[in-house]
């Protein structure tokens, strides 16, 4: 039978636009569909604008710091408006070079919503088209619970359009989203305060770099608020918002922020016209090759509820490229040492297993951990401290995991995940000379374990 096109990809996120990008450079007759914008959730609501806010956010400290330096400067002051409109424009820049880079390739790009009509038709714009392979790349949107008053709350998607800041948010989730729109919100001068419904934030990362970077985040003002959720939340006469707590306690706000998980986005999607399955949690089931039960639909990226990133996403987008139209270059997905930074104030950086993720699969560990006050600091008043953290296999030496808690913790790390991939020992961290003075060059002169 011959088709429209070769693949289909329904979500032109990073996973999308890969998958299509290479796929077309690799031959074959492709489309892409999407129905909001070009670069998907990263481009446009996640990734690029959050750290845009997050450097934004930094300069409150930076102008302060600056006077143990010899400068002196008027007050600063902030303005919302021009940041956001600059961030637009930015966002804006990074939607047409999406447009460039598929139109270039050969992809025929429509933009509408698509929806599978069989598994090898897609509707669109009230035209259909046939395809031998489709690819689900739709990626995942924020979800509020269903508690009263829940209209009145925001998430990641309307954060970024604000027409003001808030001067005072509640911030709700113990996500690194909500770690990190916390900290965006503190630093920009809002009254902010934490809520989550756990003992401690960031479930799954080292319990040193919890426990480090909830001590930094209330030297800085941010107020922490642990083992507790909001039961209602009311609009009063004046705008502002009354949230009452499970604990009897009300919080009075101008906005609230929640950021309590992501679902896939299949809203629409026709997929009731397919043999594909859903999952307990409700992404989308495929197998190691991203099939779907129905052998000519494919997914990939935050739809299939892996780890979500967006490295991850183009990664997945480029195998399934490969494996179907360049076999001989394809290589499955490695989800070992895969990096991660948190953009929060101050940042983190962490690859491999924590503490007691290698504790739990059965090794003897040693471990080293250093807390310091950064070179950069020491002419401020500035009492922040950075943690560095090294989990070592007793037995082998090899480095199980490496975790930071500072200033460009995530830039740091990705150089040591490639050493933690090639199976660097601890032995190799203390024989690499350091570059002086630096913070990264603590990683290769932790000579003391703290604990074993």
């Amino acid at each position: 039978m011959t088709y429209d096109f070769d693949l289909f990809v329904i979500g032109a996120g990073s996973g999308g636009v890969r998958a299509a990008r290479f796929a077309a450079g690799f031959g074959a007759k492709v489309a892409v569909a999407e129905s909001r914008y070009l670069g998907g959730t990263c481009v446009n609501v996640g990734c690029v604008p959050k750290k845009l806010l997050v450097y934004g956010a930094h300069f409150a400290e930076d102008f302060e710091q600056a006077q143990g330096f010899g400068w002196t400067a008027s007050k600063p002051q902030f303005d919302w408006e021009t940041l956001i409109a600059n961030k637009n424009r930015e966002i804006e820049r990074l939607n047409g070079l999406y447009r460039k880079l598929l139109i270039s390739s050969g992809v025929s790009l429509f933009e509408g919503h698509a929806r599978l009509t069989d598994a090898h038709h897609v509707a669109i714009n009230g035209q259909c088209f046939s395809a031998e392979r489709i690819l689900i790349a739709t990626g995942g949107w924020p979800q509020i619970p269903d508690i009263p008053g829940r209209e009145h709350a925001i998430t990641s998607n309307e954060a970024f359009f604000l027409k003001q800041l808030p001067k005072r948010v509640l911030v709700v989730g113990g996500g690194y989203i909500a770690v990190e729109f916390a900290g965006i919100f503190n630093g920009l001068g809002a009254d902010t305060r934490l809520l989550y419904r756990g003992e401690m934030f960031l479930r799954g990362f080292d319990q040193s770099v919890r426990t480090h970077l909830a001590e930094e985040l209330t030297k800085r003002g941010l107020h922490l608020d642990f083992n507790t959720d909001i039961e209602l939340i009311v609009k009063q006469p004046d705008g502002s918002l009354l949230a009452t707590l499970k604990d009897g306690r009300q919080l009075e706000t101008d906005s609230i922020f929640y950021a309590t998980g992501r679902r896939p986005m299949l809203d629409n999607l026709g997929l009731e016209n397919t043999l594909v399955e859903l999952n307990e949690a409700g992404y989308i089931s495929v197998n190691e090759g991203f099939e779907t039960r129905e052998p000519s639909i494919l997914a990939l990226g935050d739809v299939i509820g892996g780890v979500q990133l967006t490295p991850v996403a183009t990664a997945e987008g480029m195998a399934v490229a490969r494996r179907l139209f360049k076999p001989e270059q394809y290589r499955p997905v490695d989800y070992r040492h895969i990096p991660t930074a948190v953009f929060s104030q101050p940042s983190i950086g962490t690859v491999g297993l924590t503490e007691e993720q290698a504790v739990a699969e059965g090794h003897k560990v040693v471990v080293y951990e250093s807390r310091f006050r950064p070179m950069k600091l020491t002419l401020t008043e500035s009492s922040e401290k950075t943690l560095m953290k090294l989990v070592v296999d007793a037995e082998s030496d090899r480095v199980l995991g490496a975790h930071m808690v500072g200033p460009d913790a995530g830039d740091i790390i990705q150089g040591l995940a490639i050493a933690l991939k090639a199976g660097a020992t601890k032995r190799l961290f203390d024989e690499t000379i350091g570059v002086h003075p630096t913070s990264a060059e603590e990683f290769v002169t932790l000579r003391t374990p703290v604990r074993r």
